[in-house]
């Protein structure tokens, strides 16, 4: 989380309710040509800002998708990981327990305390790999 409290513009307002909207993982790119659909006057670099701003606040999610592209989500609060279409970009939220005790015990193992970790699965859904 960040420390000091972000000041609540009309164009990070905007962004958030955007993505609040969507259910996939978008682009920053993607985000901002859906913003001046809307009739929202928001610059690309703003869309950035209101995104990294989004990310310290803990109330966005930021994954590398499958082609290298920084992709961004308003996710649950609670842990999980993603399992997103390479194809349509189709995300959903996943739970990993058995992923959760390796992770515990491989930092048991190596004397490492509060350790954290990301995981995204990538591949086809049913719609795309039809």
């Amino acid at each position: 989380m960040n420390a000091s409290p972000q000041r609540q513009t009309k164009q990070r307002s905007a962004v958030a309710a955007l993505l609040t909207e969507i259910e996939d993982f978008r682009s920053a790119q993607q985000l901002h040509d859906d913003l001046r659909k809307r009739g929202d006057s928001v610059g690309l670099t703003t869309v950035y800002r209101a995104l990294q701003s989004l990310i310290a606040a803990g109330e966005v999610d930021s994954i590398t998708s499958d082609d290298g592209e920084t992709v961004y989500r308003k996710c649950s609060d609670a842990h999980h990981h993603h399992l997103v279409c390479r194809k349509c970009g189709k995300t959903v939220e996943i739970t990993g327990p058995t992923v959760e005790s390796w992770a515990d015990g491989v930092a048991k193992e190596n004397g490492f305390t509060e350790v954290s970790h990301t995981m995204e699965l990538f591949g086809l859904c049913a719609q795309c790999g039809s």
